[in-house]
């Protein structure tokens, strides 16, 4: 017994002000485990009443929450036990700096990726746009989202990027969306022709929504070419390049069988001798 007590107020020297013995080890062990015990029955009492989508979301928040409860649990602990705690602080104030420093970033994710899953602003399955680039959302975490791109290619999104630029979710107000095509005609053709070749390209196309009905817009008296929109809706417009090149194909294909041309850009040059 003489011994074991021997060995348990055995003191490890940290630093020139911090000593810690095994007991005060083996307290700080006993109170983690009950921590970790109590944490995992609170996660479960809150969330079992959510909804599968919610509850997920809840244990990503709380498991960094946990971690920030045992940095708290081991501090107060260590003070309890009559450890130096300021002189922890001291002894590791450069080196908490630089690691303070080095995972700005990753904060800057994780703080981030809370307000995605707390304002629910993108959810899994949404097609965006960020920086350019498009992809639909298969996984959310709070460090970063996972996309796939159209060419099927992973884009791995860093939660950051959604403070520091502007988001477009296409699929936020549903899961339509509205795309256009656009042509310029030669001066002197029938615009009614057109109107209604553009119209015939759409509503032929089996990914294009009958309602709301596709519609044609003159758009402009251009330099070259009276200017014309096609626009139409589609169900998923992840694949909308898709349907919009078989559109261009028919348009093409309708406008030779009508003898309409799509003209050249033209520019006349007048030479001035003197």
């Amino acid at each position: 017994m003489k011994e074991i007590k021997t060995i348990l107020n055995k003191s490890i020297n940290i630093s020139k002000d911090v000593e810690i013995s095994v007991q005060n080890i083996l307290v700080l062990l006993l109170v983690l485990v009950f921590a970790t015990v109590f944490l995992r029955l609170l996660r479960r009492l809150i969330s079992r009443k959510l909804p599968s989508d919610d509850k997920l979301k809840f244990r990503a928040v709380f498991s960094y929450a946990t971690w920030f409860s045992y940095v708290i649990i081991v501090l107060i602990t260590l003070h309890t036990v009559g450890v130096n705690v300021t002189g922890i602080f001291a002894a590791s104030a450069a080196l908490l700096i630089g690691i303070g420093l080095a995972l700005q970033t990753l904060f800057q994710d994780i703080i981030s990726g809370v307000f995605i899953l707390i304002d629910q602003s993108v959810h899994v399955g949404d097609i965006i746009e960020l920086d350019g680039k498009v992809g639909r959302v298969e996984e959310i975490k709070l460090r970063t989202t996972r996309a796939v791109t159209i060419d099927n290619k992973v884009l791995v999104i860093p939660n950051h990027l959604y403070l520091t630029n502007s988001l477009y979710n296409w699929t936020q107000n549903g899961t339509t969306t509205r795309e256009s095509v656009e042509v310029g005609v030669a001066y002197g053709s029938d615009v009614q022709l057109v109107k209604k070749i553009l119209l015939q390209a759409a509503n032929d196309n089996k990914s294009v929504l009958k309602f709301p009905a596709p519609t044609v817009l003159f758009t402009n008296f251009g330099d070259s070419s009276l200017d014309f929109k096609l626009v139409f809706t589609l169900n998923d417009s992840f694949q909308a390049s898709i349907p919009k090149s078989e559109i261009r194909f028919e348009i093409d294909k309708l406008f030779r069988e009508n003898n309409i041309s799509i003209p050249f850009p033209q520019r006349d040059i007048h030479i001035i001798q003197k």
